[in-house]
């Protein structure tokens, strides 16, 4: 087996990890704050919103194994937002804390400035210290925190806003 990981273009066959990795971080931890695990047919769905080459979905593997996700999802359908994309990324329990992460947020990011996007948007749960840390470090900065936002696990939680500027994008002040 090759102990390298690699990043590349999630497939439909990756599907079922993806939603593996996802459904037990909706039971198990508050980096999500969906309550019930997603069925099939929901991250089919999900697969298929973003099958536009905008929205690019990575996956992390070692071997056969899907270690990991990241995506980008556009903040909003209007055209002034255009230039702007949320990032989510999740890693399987046993991925955590060996640098996967950011080599998986790297790339997506990498993946953002040839898409010529100018701003990334994290929502972090403000208890997800490694997601924070991770953020931070790729040099995203905190812009503000909602407070009591969401309620998972019997307590409200608060979720920080990170934002990252990538700097002016080619074609920037067209129109389209």
């Amino acid at each position: 087996m090759n102990p390298n990981p690699r990043i590349r273009p999630a497939t439909p066959a990756d599907l079922p990890a993806i939603n593996r990795i996802y459904n037990d971080e909706v039971l198990r931890g508050t980096a999500t704050w969906d309550t019930e695990p997603w069925s099939e047919e929901r991250r089919l769905a999900w697969w298929e919103a973003h099958a536009d080459p905008t929205q690019p979905v990575l996956v992390l593997a070692r071997g056969q194994a899907v270690l990991g996700f990241a995506y980008l999802t556009r903040m909003s359908e209007k055209p002034g937002w255009r230039f702007t994309r949320e990032d989510t990324i999740y890693l399987d329990p046993a991925a955590r804390g060996q640098g996967l992460g950011r080599l998986l947020l790297g790339e997506l990011l990498r993946c953002a400035r040839e898409l010529g996007l100018r701003t990334i948007v994290a929502s972090i749960t403000s208890t997800n210290e490694p997601s924070i840390r991770l953020h931070t470090a790729l040099g995203f900065t905190p812009v503000g925190t909602l407070r009591n936002a969401g309620y998972k696990f019997g307590r409200w939680l608060d979720t920080t806003y990170f934002q990252l500027d990538l700097g002016e994008p080619p074609g920037a002040h067209s129109t389209t």
